[in-house]
């Protein structure tokens, strides 16, 4: 090739890409060699093993400058940063540590004639440190005089069989998805690059921590402790309806998993065991279609720290992932398996928040990334699927529909309360939605949720008329037993300032732990008061964060009004056990505060909207489409405008995403509010 000089005669092992703390180097070419099996291999899963290849053999390629090779030397010997240099050495100027532009240069200048090719390396090799860049913001960066310095300097280093692509090949027209697929298949591609460059140097640097990693027990051996845990369970459950139709549930996502991969919907009423019906239905489904991970996706940690309680007595310690805000503050595990993995979810089953999944999905950050490339041929569960963010429910759902269409996923959306989230069109192109077919796993919903039917719900006269927070806490101090759940966390405070002494307060003005430990005195004192052992009132004022998902079962629950799927949520806080002799009481009410403009509001109002006829049962069925359908109507499906800087256009042809920017807009929960 005319832009490569012949390398001086220097051994390849005298050009290092790292050194130990004792002095020992890494050769860099086997770093190179080292990340480019690994990406390739990673990336065989979606058939894109020779582009990860490549993208690893030129990843650190400016690391041949004789700049860095002092810098690397120097850092290693002084363990620290150097500017000043030590007697005799030269002066590391900030300039010598950069090394990602000059592989991305070597693409553009080797694929000259395929001008979307070399993008495609440019911005995986120039990212791997500092994350994807915004197009625009790398093309200038590649103009610059000292990239060209960076490239000319280390081709006079760098062995010529390193440029060697041989008979490879490579073309834009098989990206799944085409160009709308584009910005989901380059990030995978740089998933399985910044993955292979961090195992390949923890691998040299600490083989011990890198063992570490591994030793999860595989799916198969999963699926056999679920068996023997279900198996346990039916031998101890006591006669009765609910039972029976759990049991019925769960044979049901057994053989329905035998279904060709594609969308799901498992719609079940609170308390029919979901989550175990789902996981049977995900373990089955993984054993036939040879799926590589199981994806527990959940919305709030209050949840997801219950449900991974259960699977510890299903499946035993360690052998899963937790992996969302709480478990990464524990330092105590840094160094321990499950902490390892939660860097790039290399394990056969991993629990984890909607946040995590989808900010990763749309991430730039490297730390972010790692783990995109295994989400590939999983199945995916969406528990509690009727909290999908509406402001970004356009963009979740296509990269979701790229991941089931074209990348071996299998989805599940798993909730009492199914969202609408089918095709549909709208006069105003911003309301119509690129929606799902899903297939429901449940033979006949309806009928399920009648014989499961355990709750009166008592709707006020007048939907629109608020009454005074006295007269509330006024009902509810009468009941000796009850839960009270309102909208925001100062209607709690309003609420709970009112009833008597010892009325608890549950809401996210205490800390995650402070949460947790509550909600289990919570638990204790129900199963106590239901023995008659506990005989002291039980009075609870929570916001929302109680109604989705986490295991209370009050006789009594108040739920100021809000969206329809809020009050069947806070309804499944109430004889979710069928306990009762009689069916459990929920009691909605207007407050005298109305919940702050925005999604509150909207789904209030679509809420009334749907109930202002006289319906006979609230939380009939058939209603809850009806109710998302508006609720979606009046929201910005996608008010960041996320694809549209997702399929920027650069020139008449390129595709050129702008990953940054997407990136920092793309954050479900608002830091101004976290």
């Amino acid at each position: 090739m005319s832009d490569i000089q012949a390398a001086p005669p220097i051994a390849d092992d005298a050009l290092i890409a790292r050194q130990r703390p004792d002095g020992t180097p890494q050769p860099l070419i086997n770093h190179l060699r080292g990340v480019a099996d690994r990406a390739a291999t990673a990336g065989q899963a979606f058939n894109a093993d020779t582009w990860a290849k490549f993208a690893g053999l030129w990843h650190d390629l400016g690391k041949y400058r004789p700049g860095f090779q002092d810098y690397i030397r120097q850092f290693a010997d002084a363990h620290c940063e150097i500017f000043d240099a030590p007697a005799g050495k030269k002066t590391i100027t900030p300039r010598d540590k950069t090394h990602s532009g000059a592989g991305a240069l070597w693409a553009k200048r080797h694929f000259d004639k395929q001008p979307y090719v070399w993008r495609v390396f440019a911005l995986l090799i120039a990212s791997h440190h500092a994350g994807l860049y915004d197009w625009e913001d790398l093309a200038a960066r590649l103009e610059g005089d000292e990239i060209a310095t960076e490239l000319e300097e280390s081709l006079k280093a760098a062995p010529p069989d390193l440029f060697d692509t041989g008979d490879a090949s490579f073309s834009l027209a098989s990206v799944p998805g085409g160009s709308a697929g584009f910005h989901l298949w380059l990030r995978l591609l740089f998933s399985c690059l910044v993955d292979a460059d961090f195992l390949d140097t923890e691998f040299f640097m600490d083989q011990g921590k890198h063992a570490a990693r591994y030793g999860f027990p595989a799916l198969p051996e999963l699926h056999s402790r679920f068996d023997q845990h279900m198996a346990t369970l039916a031998s101890k459950a006591k006669p009765g309806l609910i039972n029976t139709l759990r049991s019925s549930i769960l044979q049901q996502c057994r053989k329905q998993a035998s279904l060709p991969k594609g969308v799901f919907t498992l719609t079940v009423p609170t308390g029919g065991g979901k989550t175990l019906s789902s996981m049977a239905f995900a373990l089955e489904h993984a054993a036939r279609h040879q799926h590589r991970r199981i994806i527990y996706a959940i919305p709030y940690t209050s949840i997801i720290e219950q449900t991974a309680d259960v699977f510890r007595k299903v499946f035993g310690e360690d052998s899963f992932i937790e992996h969302h805000s709480n478990a990464d503050a524990d330092q105590s595990k840094e160094d321990h398996r499950t902490r390892l993995a939660c860097e790039n979810w290399d394990a056969p089953l991993v629990v984890t928040t909607n946040v995590q999944l989808f900010e990763s999905l749309f991430a730039a950050k490297t730390s972010r990334c790692r783990k995109l490339h295994n989400i590939v041929n999983s199945v995916i569960v969406l528990d509690e699927a009727q909290l999908l963010p509406p402001n970004f429910l356009q963009p979740i759902i296509d990269v979701l529909k790229l991941l089931t269409t074209h990348y071996g996923v299998s989805l599940v959306l798993c909730t009492a309360t199914q969202p609408a989230l089918n095709q549909r069109e709208h006069p105003d192109p911003r309301r119509s939605f690129d929606g799902f077919e899903p297939t429901e796993i449940i033979d006949q919903p309806q009928a399920l949720y009648q014989q499961l039917q355990r709750v009166q719900v008592h709707l006020p006269d007048d939907l629109n008329r608020q009454r005074p927070w006295g007269d509330i806490a006024q009902d509810v101090a009468d009941h000796d037993c009850v839960l009270a759940i309102v909208n925001t966390k100062k209607s709690a405070y309003e609420l709970w300032s009112r009833l008597p002494a010892g009325t608890l307060h549950l809401s996210a003005l205490m800390c995650g732990q402070h949460r947790s430990d509550l909600l289990k005195q919570i638990r204790t004192r129900l199963t106590n008061k239901r023995a008659g052992i506990d005989t002291e009132p039980l009075r609870v004022v929570s916001t929302q964060l109680i109604e989705a998902g986490v295991d209370v079962d009050f006789p009594v629950v108040y739920r100021a009004l809000a969206g329809l799927d809020s009050i069947a949520q806070a309804a499944g806080r109430c004889n979710r056990e069928g306990n009762l002799p009689d069916k459990g009481q929920v009691h909605v009410f207007v407050p005298e505060i109305n919940p702050p403009p925005g999604l509150l509001t909207m789904a209030r109002n679509s809420c009334v909207s749907v109930l202002f006829d006289d319906v006979p049962d609230p939380l009939a069925l058939p209603l809850f489409p009806q109710y998302f359908e508006r609720l979606y109507e009046d929201c910005e499906l996608d008010s960041k405008q996320i694809m549209a800087g997702l399929h920027a256009k650069c020139g008449a042809k390129m595709i050129a995403p702008q990953y940054r920017s997407v990136a920092n807009n793309f954050k479900l929960i608002d830091e101004k509010d976290s």
